[in-house]
């Protein structure tokens, strides 16, 4: 049974998503959250990884730790983004289990899906075709931690939760412009052309893709819900079920962020589009009783006075 006495191991504590969760386990009264920088832990290590569990035991696990980018960057480090997040989830999970913990979540990604998946995207489909070309690298390495949780709750009846969610923004968010993801990519870019006064946002692909996004302090609500919660599934989406246009988010993020300037969109055409539409089926997630909450453009008022914070 988890409650606020456990010891709780966040992996990957400095991260977007790792230091959400962080935030939301204090936010609800637990006191014993265990965190290891990564150049006192090498997570691509067994051994250590497996020596610092055997000692610590903790009686739960956040998977939150993952080589993570946008479309440049996972296309072009293609070996660094498989290897090192097989290593890190086949570590974590199986050291879990050697040190018998038995529970544990393991963050993946909507990107597991197929590329021309039926929408929205439902738990089911997952592996009932081609993935999208530019990060399977990191698409193959997150559905083969989905199989190793199932496996391990198979085999040895463990309790091993796989949340998927969409694209994730907020706080703590990398904005580079190349190895971000479009969204906090999109506010670097607006940002900078607010500061020039003047300027076109240059756009990778043609706008039409759509996307489905998820405010990171949703996201580790979720994590903490399911934490506590029993279920039967394996593999469960996390979302807000609302998917707009790449054009459609640049739109509301120049109103928030730079609206008295008439900024003209252009599209680079040379440049990849990614997976044409990607919304997730929420249903199972709502079934459990677990919902986002937070309205978009609040979010997104958040995350860029946190930009401003740490970046500018």
């Amino acid at each position: 049974m988890i409650n606020k006495n456990s010891k709780i191991f966040v992996a990957g504590h400095n991260g977007l998503v790792g230091s959400a969760i962080v935030r939301k386990l204090k936010e609800k009264g637990f006191k014993k959250i265990l965190t290891i920088s990564r150049s006192k832990l090498d997570l691509t290590n067994e051994t250590k990884v497996y020596n610092f569990l055997r000692k610590k035991k903790p009686k739960f696990i956040f998977i939150a730790a993952a080589k993570v980018g946008g479309i440049y960057s996972n296309n072009k480090f293609r070996a660094e983004f498989i290897y090192s997040n097989l290593s890190i989830q086949n570590n974590i999970i199986h050291s879990a289990f050697r040190c018998k913990i038995q529970d544990l979540i393991f963050l993946g990604s909507s990107c597991v899906y197929p590329k021309f998946c039926k929408q929205p995207i439902k738990e089911e489909y997952l592996l009932n075709g081609k993935l999208e070309t530019t990060n399977e690298p990191y698409a193959i390495a997150k559905i083969a931690g989905i199989k190793m949780c199932e496996s391990y709750n198979k085999q040895y009846k463990t309790n091993y939760k796989c949340l998927m969610p969409t694209n994730t923004f907020g706080p703590n968010d990398n904005y580079d412009k190349l190895s971000s993801h479009f969204f906090p990519s999109l506010i670097r870019k607006i940002h900078d052309l607010k500061k020039k006064r003047i300027g076109n946002l240059v756009i990778w692909g043609d706008g039409t893709p759509k996307r489905e996004l998820i405010f990171v302090d949703d996201l580790a609500d979720a994590c903490v819900f399911f934490m506590k919660k029993k279920i039967k599934e394996t593999l469960i989406n996390i979302g807000t079920g609302k998917d707009f246009t790449i054009k459609s988010y640049a739109d509301i993020l120049l109103k928030i962020i730079n609206p008295n300037t008439k900024t003209r969109i252009i599209f680079d055409k040379t440049k990849p589009n990614g997976t044409p539409r990607k919304v997730l089926n929420i249903n199972l997630a709502k079934k459990y009783g677990w919902e986002a909450k937070t309205n978009i453009r609040e979010a997104i008022k958040i995350t860029y006075q946190d930009y401003l914070k740490n970046n500018s």
